[in-house]
């Protein structure tokens, strides 16, 4: 068990290299820099001619390094991460990369960690009722639910939220956090309702995608252990039907989506990011958006290292977790 981890930790910081390295290279792809958000700030802004403004995008490039060679500039990056923890500084706000992101991240993470237990546990719940009840009213609902989940785009769902939001309901809660009065106020009950009131549809825009294919994925896995000789031993023995599948059958057929948890806490970060940059809510979504319009490109370049770690460890954890459930992955863990 212990190879098995330190082969998953080692392949996993190379993975994240990997990603650092390549995420780098894609930012700075598109032609321009921040220096010539500079510009164009200073000629539309401070009406500033186009040759002093060329001079000033110059100066600004030269003392942010955005001259230097792209491996250079990757380096120290890179560099100032292993050795100092410092993901480099953020242009636009004029200070450190990390700040910027530690204030709307830790929101980002609870909102998809809330998103994600409740796709698993009423995902699982909705699949197990869709395979016992095959082929009945269950389970056509259930087959509708998660045909839609898995089809409709969540950037859609959004849209659509929005649009009932601004137009038919009028509602108050658009674009932030917490309404005024509970910006600077301790936590209390009416506060936590007015997070729950500002951010429900990021968590059901996320959840909902998850949901269903944690409910696809459960019904079609439990469907087939349903039918094992073991399952009908188990029957013919006169146990009860509830005690059949609870004990025998979803203890064999969760495996695939614990293998698959490591990739379900990504996507419905992803999910996360989609729904607030359409809903102008305060996360993640948004400052990545952001820093790509200005070409922040440490903020950015962090952004996507942080998503990149989190995929790792959510992987990680889920074979940690299957290994532990199955003895037959453990057994192998040491060939």
């Amino acid at each position: 068990m212990l190879g098995f981890v330190l082969r998953r930790f080692v392949s996993a910081l190379g993975l994240v290299f990997a990603v650092s390295l390549v995420s780098f290279a894609l930012i700075q792809a598109p032609p321009g820099d921040y220096g010539d958000t500079i510009k164009a700030t200073a000629m539309s802004r401070g009406g500033m001619g186009e040759a002093d403004a060329e001079r000033l995008a110059q100066q600004t490039r030269e003392s942010l390094g955005l001259n230097d060679p792209l491996p250079v500039q990757y380096a120290k990056w890179i560099g100032g991460i292993v050795t100092r923890g410092d993901f480099g500084p953020s242009f636009l706000q004029n200070r450190p990369a990390i700040a910027v992101i530690g204030e709307r991240i830790w929101w980002t993470l609870g909102i998809a960690v809330v998103c994600h237990l409740l796709a698993t546990l009423i995902g699982c719940g909705l699949g197990i009722f869709a395979a016992v009840h095959q082929h009945r009213w269950g389970d056509r609902a259930a087959t509708v639910i998660a045909f839609l989940g898995m089809t409709i785009p969540r950037f859609f769902m959004a849209l659509v939220i929005l649009y009932l939001l601004a137009f038919v309901w009028r509602s108050p809660t658009i674009g932030s956090l917490f309404s005024a009065p509970y910006v600077l106020a301790p936590w209390s009950v009416a506060k936590f309702l007015d997070l729950v009131a500002h951010v429900w549809p990021l968590v059901l825009i996320a959840a909902f995608g998850g949901l269903a294919y944690n409910l696809r994925v459960m019904r079609g896995n439990l469907l087939d252990v349903l039918r094992q000789p073991y399952v009908e031993a188990a029957r013919a023995k006169g146990l009860p039907e509830r005690k059949v599948v609870m004990k025998h059958a979803v203890p064999n057929a969760i495996h695939p989506l614990v293998m698959n948890q490591g990739l379900i806490m990504p996507y419905m970060v992803s999910g996360e990011l989609e729904a607030a940059i359409i809903l102008a809510i305060p996360t993640i979504g948004p400052l990545m958006l952001q820093s790509l319009l200005v070409e922040d490109i440490y903020v950015t370049a962090s952004i996507f290292m942080i998503l990149a770690v989190i995929l790792v460890i959510g992987n990680f954890l889920a074979d940690i977790a299957l290994a532990a459930l199955d003895p037959r992955v453990r057994q192998g863990a040491f060939r």
